[in-house]
Formats: structure tokens, sequence, C-alpha cells
């Protein structure tokens, strides 16, 4: 329980930290908060907009006030009423727009990290297994090519092969296994690569230790002593590239969603930062910040029933 209450008392400083940030950094951009909302509320009238009209606005959203002032009204308003402003640009609340475009970005998430997790996990098994064999060299090469690789330019090149030459998904679209594919495959190159190569190296350093030559000279068959005794061993830091993955998954998709026209809440961001609604990106930044320090919660969680020493050092 102090572990546990230890890590939640850092993961709300650092959300507070955050959204300090990015409510400061966002309510400084030059034109003025009073001008953005005239902007969005009367499409032209930036050309002729007058003193009055503006001191209307700031008198309406106190803006007026010190950001210091606004900032903490701001946190108010989101812990105890879950209001955390309304979209200049869709005049809705910023947690309804976030509820319709969060279950998209968790389901490509998920299915990106998934497949990373199967294919990198038994790659890097295998790799480590066939150590210094032309097929670890492979390996080894094709992991560097996928670290190395900008997301957009693989998304790019999957959509070239795919839909343009064999024709075979979608482009665009949401609601099929079809429509995921192509952005799933995009996101999860990386993260496969990253898994595999941390696999590999751990699992190297496991099967060179005392108790796996004791296995292996008492007979055990190659793929018990890998599954009982050297994969449960090697897998503290696979899951602590796994959380780390996950988290940017979440909150990394934002040129993916993009480029596949994906409903999430990495497109909503892009699209906000466009229309300079303001309480849209903070919220978007808000949840994307929340998702990867949930994440990474959850794993350091997970380290204390892997590693007892965590949990009493």
């Amino acid at each position: 329980m102090k572990y546990f209450i230890k890590r939640a008392g850092f993961m709300a400083l650092t959300l507070f930290a955050v959204c300090a940030l990015t409510f400061f950094l966002m309510n400084v951009i030059p034109g003025g908060t009073a001008n953005l909302v005239l902007k969005h509320t009367f499409v032209g009238l930036e050309e002729s907009v007058t003193e009055e009209q503006l001191n209307q606005i700031s008198d309406r959203y106190d803006l007026d006030d010190p950001l210091y002032l606004q900032f903490f009204r701001w946190i108010k308003e989101a812990v105890f009423k879950g209001d955390i402003g309304t979209s200049y640009v869709f005049k809705k609340p910023v947690l309804y727009l976030l509820a319709l475009r969060l279950p998209a970005t968790i389901q490509l998430a998920l299915v990106s990290m998934l497949i990373a997790i199967l294919a990198g996990v038994s790659l890097g098994i295998y790799s480590a297994l066939r150590e210094n064999k032309i097929s670890d060299h492979i390996l080894r090469i094709v992991t560097l090519f996928g670290v190395s690789m900008p997301g957009f330019w693989v998304a790019l090149l999957l959509i070239l092969i795919f839909s343009l030459k064999l024709k075979l998904v979608p482009v665009t679209g949401y609601g099929s296994l079809e429509n995921l594919f192509l952005p799933a495959a995009a996101l999860s190159l990386h993260s496969i690569a990253a898994v595999m190569r941390v696999t590999r190296t751990s699992m190297l350093e496991t099967l060179g230790q005392e108790y796996i030559r004791f296995a292996k000279a008492k007979g055990l068959p190659l793929w018990k002593i890998v599954s009982r005794h050297a994969l449960k061993n090697a897998m503290l830091p696979v899951i602590t590239v796994i959380g780390f993955q996950m988290g940017s998954l979440l909150g990394g998709a934002v040129v993916i969603e993009k480029i596949f026209a994906w409903p999430g809440i990495g497109s909503l961001l892009v699209d906000s930062i466009s229309a300079r609604d303001l309480p849209v990106v903070q919220g978007c930044v808000l949840a994307i910040v929340t998702m990867f320090l949930f994440v990474h919660f959850l794993v350091d969680m997970l380290y204390t029933h892997l590693d007892p020493r965590i949990r009493y050092g």
C-alpha cells in the first residue's frame, strides 16, 4: 500500500504539472483568447472586431483575470464538476468530444500492441536461440530498420503496396478489420522492433545463467527450459518496454490517425491545433498524458508481483 500511494502521488503530481504547462502555453498564443472565441462564434468577424465585443467576451469568460486564477478555476471545474471546457468550433463539451474519439484510439493502440507483443516476443526468443546464426543476423538488421524508419513513411509505404498496388484493403475508413489493418500495421512496426530487441537481449542474459545450464544438464527439453525457466525471469525488462510502447501508442498515434483518417484523439488534436480550438487541445493533451501515466502506473504495480525486491526495497 505504501508503494501504491507513493506511485499514485507521483502520477498526480506529474498530471498537475502537465496540465499547468499546457494551460499556460495555450493561453499565451498570439491573438488572444477573446479574439479566438469571437472568430469561431462569428465566422468572418475577425476583420471588424470592436473593443466592446472583446470586452463582452472577456467579461463572460473572466479572461481579464490573471492566468494563474484562470488555471485554478479550470482545475476546480475539472476536478469537482468534470468540466474541462467547451469547444469553440463544435460548441460541444470537450469531454463529449473525447468520449466519441477515445474508443477508436484505444482500439487501434490495443490491436497494435497485441501484434507487437506476439511478434516481438516470439522473434526475440527465436533470435536468442539462434544467436550468431544467419537468421539471427537477418532479424537484427530488420529490427534496426524497424526502429529507424519513421511512422509516416511506413504508413505511406503500406498504402502504396497493399492499397494502391495489390488493392487488398482500403486506405481510409473505420469500423471493420480491413480498415484496421493498415493503421495497426504501421503503428506496431516500431514497437515490434523495440520489443524484439529487448526480448533477445534479456533472453541471452538469462540463458547464460547457472540454473539454465543445470536444467540443460538434467536433460530437460529446450521448449520446457525456455517456457518454464528462462522466459519468466527474462520478462521484467520486456514488460518495461511493453509498458513504454503502450503509452506511446496511446498518445503517439497522431500522425498515423491523420494519414488514415482514423477518428481518434490524435486526429482530433491535429484538427484542433489547426483551428486553434484551445479547450479541445488542452483536453486532448490531458487525455493522452493521463493514459500514458496510467499505463506506466499499471506496469509499476505489475513489477511488485514479478520482483518482490521492488515492493520491499
